[in-house]
């Protein structure tokens, strides 16, 4: 199914949760939402499902406009942070609840709903917890029976609202490719809310980037990552250094150090923000270095194959933290040691006007 929003617009009291939010959904394609609490991500899904009434814009399914549909006529799957099971009923119950309450006329017999369910839940990997109850279960296995309890009435669209905040780290990273895995075989057209940006990267077709109630850019995971089109996108995607400097004819000036710029098109003496990634800037230990930001080590951390090397600027770049990331073999040979002195060079610098805001 395809869903469109168009000019969707939603306050809360003063609080503007959406502002002008205009997006289109293929079919069939895996969506993630993603940005920071109040970002207005979870309000924009729950208008989608028709649980929250947007105050102005329209929503539309498969090119009609359900704006006005009740939530039971959209055909909408959804899964909440903290599954929503009913305590009281088994894991079969759970699934078939869904399946049990739809009209006679329509309704599956017992033994095909048996059979359904059995379907699902061999689908989520967990028919030999069939008869067990959810406090029975682990955080992940509740989840995956949500999902199954949400795919039972066979929905056209499935929307996820945060669906592994609740868990740890390493069942969380389980699931992301178990989510997807899932999609591949299914093709439901799916939007999920994270502020997770590991999750949205790894698991989604295309990522929407949102922030104070509007969309600050849309793309594939690699397109928003490696072309971030604000400082803001740039900023919540992955770890990132940002310098404060004026562009001149010899480069970047941050303080009174000189980086190269290797970013064109801006006037001699604008104000910008650079930003790099940690793998972006290079240390230099040579003491007779003149060029690239006075910094000083406050400690390596070495785990798998690269170092992260965390600095504090100093000279220019006062006040200013920085992280570098290495292979471990080459922080070897550069011999690093808290409260070194060094100097970092970029090579790659992003930059944006300082007139524009993320």
């Amino acid at each position: 199914m395809s869903i469109q929003v168009s000019h969707i617009n939603k306050r809360f009291g003063n609080f503007v949760a959406l502002d002008d939010v205009s997006l289109d959904f293929k079919p069939g394609e895996l969506v993630a939402l993603l940005g920071p609490s109040g970002c207005g991500k979870t309000t924009l899904l729950r208008i989608i499902a028709g649980l929250e009434q947007a105050d102005g814009g329209s929503v539309i399914l498969e090119g009609e406009d359900a704006s006005q549909r009740h939530v039971r006529e959209r055909q909408v799957g959804f899964v909440f942070q903290h599954y929503a099971l009913f305590k009281h009923m088994t894991v079969f119950d759970n699934v078939a609840f869904g399946l049990r309450m739809k009209p006679r006329a329509v309704r599956l017999s017992d033994a095909d709903i048996a059979r359904k369910v059995h379907e699902l839940l061999n689908l989520v990997q967990l028919d030999w917890l069939a008869d067990r109850f959810p406090a029975q279960l682990s955080g992940g296995q509740r989840q995956r029976i949500a999902l199954a309890r949400a795919l039972a009435v066979e929905p056209r669209v499935l929307l996820l609202d945060e669906p592994f905040g609740a868990l740890d780290a390493k069942v969380r990273k389980e699931l992301r490719r178990w989510l997807r895995k899932l999609h591949d075989e299914l093709h439901i057209t799916s939007i999920f809310v994270t502020h997770d940006q590991e999750e949205a990267l790894e698991v989604a077709d295309r990522v929407v980037l949102m922030n104070r109630g509007r969309v600050e850019q849309i793309g594939t995971p690699e397109a928003v990552y490696n072309q971030p089109a604000t400082p803001f996108v740039y900023g919540f995607l992955g770890s990132v250094n940002l310098f404060h400097g004026r562009v001149d004819e010899t480069g970047l000036k941050v303080g009174d150090a000189t980086v190269a710029n290797t970013a064109g098109g801006f006037a001699q003496g604008a104000e910008v923000f650079a930003f790099a990634r940690p793998h972006e800037l290079e240390i230099v230990t040579d003491p007779a270095a003149t060029d690239g930001l006075d910094a000083r080590v406050v400690r390596v951390l070495s785990f798998g194959g690269n170092s992260r090397v965390e600095l504090d600027g100093s000279g220019g770049a006062e006040g200013q933290h920085f992280e570098v990331e290495l292979p471990q073999q080459q922080v070897g040979k550069l011999a690093l040691h808290p409260g070194q002195q060094v100097r970092l060079r970029p090579s790659r610098l992003k930059l944006f006007e300082r007139t524009r805001t993320g």
